[in-house]
């Protein structure tokens, strides 16, 4: 029986096997934030166990508040400081340098094919769309593997879902997911890895795939993976161009990690995405979702555009296109939030932040805040948002604020009608 890529990083990272499903996996890379982070920290310190396995395969930053909002927050970023200097991690970014965990990690060539990732945040799931196998964590798995080197995990069950068909123009990868999600419920992946492959995952950039991929937990998934390729070893070439005389040759050895033929899955989802329209969320569940045009009309206070789901230059540029030359509607703030100080600086450099600017728009420093409620963007009670982020959940940007998910188009669209619009018209 053949194996499919999950099973065959699995077994390459294999440590030990307590038992038939429970396997110990050697990590490749621990990624470290601020939120999460320094509660392992100073448990380790506690337990006089301070120190990490190996500091070139911690990567850490502060990205989730920042700057600081308060005491509580400003303490939080000193232990991940102080943390990283006396290990001396050198891949440790700080104000200035930092940008959103799942956005800048992979823009610094972290993660590999056929790596094994982890990290204190349920997005973790976003690498895997470099063929890597990568998951979120609680507290005490975080500190092990920064201990350690290893984590426990399950056997891997994987379901397969091939997405075939031409997307319709304004129709992107987060229309996508959100489609998917929809049709597997929040749970309908629970403890499975989502293998996204097909003709649609085979056009997208790396930026569509770790959108996709992003949101896959949103299904319950533990980690969402796509076949490492051409596009995967394009963007990486940067990184590993001294690991291979060509990128045709990356690409050959990359097959390796490729899903065998008759690989074993708990189900096969055939998913034509030809008739997709743009996709929104309504209610308080990820899987509660609608085509746009049902929703249309719906009034918004306020458009928040970044995340570590749509916050790359390419999702700067799909709002930009309906952005230009028009501003924000009246009664409408806008808030928009570039992922990484590379993707601001492009965004700069295209014209792109003087667009957002023109139009109304607040341009912030890369950061989680807004996303999960924290700071730059937080919503009052009975407050609507139209948000490129990932999660609906009731008070997730706000107690009492209700967040509808869509894509970087439908966005702008809402930013420029006040209202949640089919982003068609202005595509034409």
């Amino acid at each position: 029986m053949g194996k499919t890529i999950a099973e065959k990083i699995f077994q390459a990272h294999l440590r030990d096997k307590p038992s038939p499903e429970n396997m110990v996996l050697n990590l490749d890379v621990v990624m470290c934030h601020e939120i999460t982070t320094p509660i392992a920290i100073i448990d380790l310190m506690e337990k006089g166990m301070d120190q990490v396995f190996d500091k070139t395969k911690i990567k850490a930053v502060i990205d989730h508040v920042t700057p600081a909002k308060d005491s509580k927050t400003a303490t939080q970023g000193k232990i991940m400081r102080e943390w990283a200097k006396r290990h001396d991690i050198k891949d440790f970014f700080d104000i200035g340098a930092n940008g959103v965990c799942h956005a800048l990690f992979p823009e610094k060539g972290f993660v590999r094919p056929g790596y094994t990732v982890i990290m204190g945040d349920s997005h973790t799931c976003t690498h895997g769309a470099f063929g890597a196998f990568a998951a979120g964590v609680g507290t005490t798995d975080l500190e092990v593997g920064i201990y350690k080197g290893v984590c426990s995990f399950r056997a891997p069950t994987t379901l397969k879902i091939n997405i075939s068909g031409d997307l319709r123009p304004g129709v992107v990868a987060k229309d996508v997911i959100l489609a998917i999600i929809k049709k597997l419920s929040v749970n309908g992946a629970t403890d499975k890895v989502i293998e996204f492959t097909g003709t649609v995952v085979d056009s997208f950039s790396m930026s569509s795939r770790m959108t996709v991929c992003n949101m896959a937990v949103e299904a319950g998934a533990t980690c969402g993976i796509c076949l490492p390729d051409r596009v995967t070893a394009e963007y990486l070439w940067p990184f590993i161009q001294s690991d291979y005389p060509t990128i045709d040759a990356a690409v050959e050895d990359y097959k390796k990690y490729h899903s065998d033929p008759d690989a074993s899955y708990s189900d096969i989802i055939e998913f034509d995405i030809s008739r997709l329209t743009p996709q929104v969320t309504y209610g308080y569940k990820p899987d509660l979702v609608k085509d746009v045009k049902e929703m249309d009309g719906t009034p918004v206070d306020q458009v928040y555009i970044g995340s570590c789901t749509n916050g790359r230059i390419e999702d700067l540029r799909d709002a930009a296109t309906i952005l230009q030359g028009r501003k924000l509607a009246e009664n409408v703030r806008g808030v928009v939030t570039p992922a990484t100080p590379l993707i601001y600086t492009m965004a700069l450099e295209e014209g792109i932040i003087k667009t957002f600017m023109d139009a109304g728009f607040c341009v912030l420093n890369p950061t989680c805040g807004a996303c999960l409620g924290m700071s730059a963007g937080v919503l009052a009670e009975g407050e609507v948002c139209a948000s490129t982020t990932n999660r609906n959940f009731n008070g997730r940007m706000g107690k009492g604020g209700m967040v509808h998910l869509m894509s970087p188009f439908s966005a702008a669209a809402a930013a420029v009608t006040g209202v949640i619009t089919d982003p068609a018209k202005f595509l034409s």
